[in-house]
């Protein structure tokens, strides 16, 4: 031996060794060399490392050891005690790490722990390497993957490929220990005869793979792959089991193909016992200026008639096309899109792919800045309710909205200007052209008191032009054939007061409120709506300037509003109500509905209520009460009681408007109830449902009858840290077209890392 030292040595390479590195590529081999010049370095006496050092090249390398020892005659270093060779973000840690330089190989005994590029790590009593740093025979090995997957085999050999060939391995997800730290057998695992580690490709491909499942062998995964870097690999994902009324029994399965980095593509199957295969595609594509994808099912089946609901067509085709993307061109400037229809108005609920009653497809173009905003955009709808007329939806195209806060103030105030354009064009119904341009200024200030005052002033001028206004049913809605202006002004003062103390053993805040609007009377009735036809007084705009959702409907005149904020806050308990109400200097009847709140120069009371108990309880009430004999008008509640787990959801809705003139402000009362039970350490039932409890006399357009169950759902599930699966039973009790009521059957399950869903 040519001599050794204790203790704790570091070395990095110098600025100056650089070249040969990047040409060699062999950071370990570095870092020996390194290593067994440290010794040298401190005896001041000249090594064979040293005149390797002078040769070397690359990135800095540091290395960590408590012995150092060098034999002159094999060449052969070997460091002891904590090792640690480190290189940008690879590193190896072992007991003792021992170096032929003549033969170029490396071997690392006691446990071992090896970091390669991408994060992910290998343990082992010992490994064998070679001076690229790459690994070689194996035995006992485990392979901790960076996306969280765990890889172990009984040995493991390097071929001349460069990849490393793994025999009897497993691959799981699960973890292999518990809380405490005690192992415990994980849920599923994948066994397999052999498994090739591509390191470099950051790929590990499975021969002769099956999934087992609490120990039980149940499925073969031909073909199967997984990347080591958490990305997709192409396969085949877990297929879905469905009965259904209508569809009978139904197998689907998907391919996922990974096409590159930013783009894939997913292609399904699905087949029916009952009727025709349907197929499916899935394309995403991520750019450098945004992302986008394209969604797309066909097939062929009967299909009942949208009115009546009876005997279809044989073999009429039909699908669902779904696009949308967003793309950012500049920090500024940005587009939205979305391209959603539907073959007919049941393709949709007839395979249980969405329950939504209409489709939106949009365009819109935006720019952004600190100062405005821009947007230009167009829509079409296509609705899917059975008893609509889709030529009375309209088309917008173009719809603008441009705005812009001047820099500086006016009389202490902010200005914001605004233009906005929109044209409704339809099929087989009224038209309608809109443009108007407004400026707004705002003031706000906080007295001596602690009074906060805000002062708006709004100047407005509209102009519409409308055609074929017989065509919509709603006499209200339809305005004046032509063109026609309108002339908008109003001005508000809001006062807030305040008021912080100390009461139940925690902190109250008072807060009364009291406005004032005035707006001139305006041509309301002279203009069409379109944008502001469902209206109701609520909390959530007792104190809006205009009460009318959009633009075509103004709230003018003269009104006070008062209301009152009080809230408690201590730990683990949250209390806030809001109550308020509203005085008309004056009658407002030709705009507001009877039964809305609005109409009268005294309106109803409105309030909400929210109560939250840490996080256990959660309540929110929110109410119109009658101000002639208090009667609910609307009665709003959502409660969830529960923890993650185990909780229990009911949310309640009663209308009681008794307006029959308006079809968009018919009344309704409907229950919705969710809920699950956590049983065992992982398992679990749930269920939901969702009723309609409205009769004839609310809802005059509906033949409805009190108590009708609308969905209830009930199921069974088993959710680990790397597993799910359950069963569930949903019946539906409305048929629409051939979407018939009845039973679906389901069963769902799901694998981490894995792939699949």
């Amino acid at each position: 031996m040519s001599g050794g030292t204790s203790g704790s040595a570091r070395f990095s390479t110098k600025p100056g060794w650089r070249a040969a590195a990047r040409r060699s590529a062999s950071p370990l081999a570095l870092l020996l060399a390194a290593a067994s010049a440290a010794p040298a370095l401190a005896e001041d006496a000249a090594s064979p490392a040293e005149d390797l050092a002078e040769s070397m090249a690359g990135e800095v390398i540091d290395f960590e050891a408590e012995q150092l020892s060098y034999d002159n005659e094999s060449d052969v270093v070997t460091a002891r005690g904590n090792v640690v060779l480190r290189s940008k973000d690879r590193s190896v840690r072992a007991d003792e790490v021992t170096w032929d330089r003549r033969a170029g190989s490396i071997l690392a005994n006691g446990n071992v722990r090896l970091v390669d590029d991408s994060g992910n790590q290998l343990f082992t009593e010992s490994i064998a390497l070679n001076d690229q740093f790459e690994a070689g025979a194996m035995a006992d090995l485990l392979i901790a993957l960076r996306a969280g997957g765990r890889l172990a085999a009984r040995s493991a050999a390097r071929s001349e490929d460069g990849t490393t060939i793994l025999t009897d391995a497993a691959y799981t997800a699960c973890a292999i220990s518990d809380a405490e730290g005690c192992a415990k057998n994980p849920s599923w695992r994948i066994t397999a005869r052999k498994v090739i580690y591509d390191q470099s490709a950051n790929r590990v491909r499975f021969q002769g793979a099956m999934v087992e499942l609490f120990g039980a062998r149940i499925l073969p995964l031909p073909g199967l792959a997984l990347r080591t870097d958490g990305k997709a690999e192409s396969g085949f994902l877990v297929p879905d089991f469905r009965i259904t009324a209508v569809n009978g029994i139904e197998v689907s399965g998907e391919y996922y193909w990974r096409l590159g980095d930013n783009r894939d593509l997913k292609l399904g199957a699905y087949v029916f016992s009952s009727v025709a295969p349907m197929a499916s595609a899935q394309w995403r594509h991520l750019t450098d200026k945004g992302a986008y994808q394209i969604t797309g099912f066909v097939t062929a089946s009967d299909r009942a008639s949208d009115l009546t609901g009876g005997a279809g067509f044989e073999n009429d085709p039909r699908g669902y096309l779904d696009a949308n993307g967003r793309f950012q061109f500049t920090p500024e400037w940005s587009l939205t899109g979305s391209i959603r229809v539907a073959s007919d108005r049941t393709f949709l609920r007839r395979y249980d792919l969405s329950r939504e009653d209409r489709l939106r497809s949009v365009v819109n173009l935006e720019r952004i800045d600190e100062k405005s905003y821009l947007s230009i955009a167009g829509w079409a709808t296509q609705t899917l309710r059975i008893i609509a007329d889709q030529g009375q939806i309209p088309i917008a195209l173009p719809a603008m909205d441009y705005r812009r806060l001047v820099d500086d103030p006016v009389l202490g105030g902010r200005i914001q200007l605004q233009a906005n354009t929109l044209a409704l064009v339809r099929t087989d119904g009224q038209d309608t052209q809109r443009a108007f341009a407004a400026a707004k200024w705002d003031l706000r200030r906080m007295t001596g008191l602690g009074q906060v005052v805000t002062l708006t002033a709004l100047l407005r001028g509209d102009i519409y032009n409308t055609q074929d206004t017989l065509s919509t049913i709603t006499e209200v809605y339809r305005g004046r054939e032509g063109w026609t202006a309108r002339g908008v002004a109003t001005g508000a003062i809001d006062i807030e007061w305040p008021f912080v103390g100390e009461a139940f053993g925690g902190t109250q805040v008072l807060k009364p409120r009291v406005q004032f609007v005035a707006s001139p009377q305006t041509r309301n009735l002279a203009i069409p709506n379109e944008d502001s036809r469902a209206i109701d007084l609520e909390d959530s705009n007792l104190f809006a300037l205009n009460r009318f959702a959009g633009y075509d409907r103004i709230e003018d005149g003269a009104r006070i509003t008062w209301g009152l904020d009080w809230e408690l806050t201590r730990p683990g308990l949250r209390v806030k109500t809001t109550i308020g109400q509203f005085y008309r200097l004056e009658e407002q009847n030709d705009i507001f509905p009877v039964g809305t709140g609005l109409p009268d120069r005294v309106s109803d009371f409105v309030g909400r209520t929210e109560v939250r108990f840490g996080n256990l309880v959660s309540l929110t009430h929110r109410y119109r009460l009658d101000k002639d004999n208090f009667i609910m008008r609307r009665n709003e509640i959502d409660a969830a009681v529960g923890s993650a787990r185990t909780y229990l959801e009911i949310g309640y809705l009663r209308l009681n408007r008794n307006i029959t003139t308006v079809e968009d402000l018919a009344d309704r009362e409907e229950l919705r109830a969710a809920g699950r039970i956590a049983f065992g350490r992982n398992w679990s039932v749930f269920g939901s449902g969702i009723f309609s409890l409205s009769s004839a006399e609310d809802n005059p357009f509906f033949a409805l009858d009190g108590f009708e169950p609308i969905r209830t759902r009930i199921g069974v599930a088993y959710q680990d840290e790397c597993m799910e699966f359950g069963a569930t039973f949903r019946r539906d009790f409305v048929t629409a077209g051939d979407a018939l009521r009845g039973n679906t059957f389901q069963i769902f399950f799901a694998l981490r890392n894995l792939g699949f869903r």
